[in-house]
């Protein structure tokens, strides 16, 4: 049997409903997921993303932070941040607006959902040394402060994200949108003017993703880097600026690995399906020639356990490298700020 492949323009054109545009995300056990991804990432167990030394250490800190998150949801439950009144929803929805904007006024629980993640954090088993400090001086800060800071972090501004705090205070964000866009209905939702921005809270996403199984089988999400939600772009197209004539892939896997040695080895020892799997495709950086920019996509047909803000945090060496081949990064990762002259 021949199969045909689609073009870009004939997947465009193709029926959206039956794709599921937009994935909502579970904080019940998304925070529970990505704290035991960042624990493999830094025992050097995921073979399509190796880490630097000095990266493990961080990536140990950001899954503590990720068991607080998980720890809050708990608490809370999945309504226990309250969505915007029906007039607000209906009012973003009749315009094609965010029904959970980022940017303006913020829900006034989010401060007590932060305070309960500084409780988790406190309490935290085998937590790494610089925790402990970090806890106390975030518990001295005024809440004027952490107002800034959360303005800085949901408005994409460097200038105003103190770089030791924020990823804390990002952490507290995260678990208040995720818990909001939890509670919507997918169907319901609009899609935005532009697919570049989250249709449930208007950020920028931090990474794409490849996902399987069910009808999301083999299609490319973006990950938002708030509110947690995925919502489908096709692949081969700039989730910057859109176009779809200057795309290129960049990997990054370890010195000494060879992805087809292993493979093989691997499917005469009689592993069923791990064939299919190539270390070389689990984390990318997708390049645009139009806009310069770059953004990493990840690919759950090659590694089930994929999870876009932990890999992201991971594969920082890829980073690098894109980036000195001359492309900027078109966003960041809330877990991580670095000082301009770092």
């Amino acid at each position: 049997m021949v199969q045909r492949l689609l073009q870009p323009g004939e997947i465009e054109s193709l029926d959206h409903n039956a794709i599921p545009r937009l994935l909502l995300p579970h904080p019940a056990s998304l925070y529970q997921a990505r704290a035991a991804r960042l624990r493999a990432l830094a025992a050097g167990d995921v073979p399509g993303i190796p880490v630097e030394e000095a990266l493990k250490g961080y990536l140990t800190l950001m899954a503590c932070v990720a068991d607080a998150q998980h720890s809050v949801v708990t608490r809370l439950g999945a309504t226990g941040v309250a969505l915007p009144d029906d007039s607000a929803l209906k009012l973003a929805h009749d315009h094609n607006m965010p029904p959970l904007p980022a940017t303006g006024a913020r829900p006034a629980v989010w401060l007590g959902v932060f305070a309960s993640l500084l409780d988790a954090l406190e309490a935290a088993k085998d937590a790494p040394p610089q925790l402990a400090p970090a806890v106390a001086s975030l518990r001295a800060t005024p809440s004027a402060e952490l107002e800034g800071i959360a303005d800085a972090i949901l408005g994409s501004f460097d200038e105003g994200a103190d770089p030791l705090r924020a990823p804390f205070i990002a952490a507290a964000l995260q678990v208040t949108w995720s818990l909001m866009a939890g509670q919507l209905d997918a169907a319901w939702a609009q899609p935005l003017v532009t697919s570049t921005l989250c249709p449930v809270c208007g950020s920028h996403p931090v990474a794409s993703v490849v996902r399987i199984g069910g009808q999301s089988q083999g299609y490319r999400y973006l990950h938002c880097s708030v509110c947690e939600s995925e919502w489908h772009m096709v692949r081969v197209k700039c989730s910057c600026c859109e176009s779809n004539g200057k795309i290129a892939y960049q990997g990054l896997i370890g010195k000494d690995e060879d992805p087809q040695l292993e493979n093989e080895a691997a499917a005469k020892a009689g592993k069923s399906g791990y064939k299919n799997m190539d270390p070389s495709k689990v984390a990318r950086a997708e390049t645009c020639d139009d806009c310069h920019t770059y953004r990493k996509i990840f690919n759950q047909e090659h590694d089930f356990h994929v999870e876009p803000v932990a890999d992201d945090l991971a594969s920082m060496m890829l980073d690098v490298l894109v980036s000195e081949a001359g492309y900027a990064r078109a966003s960041g990762n809330p877990l991580l700020w670095l000082k301009e002259d770092a």
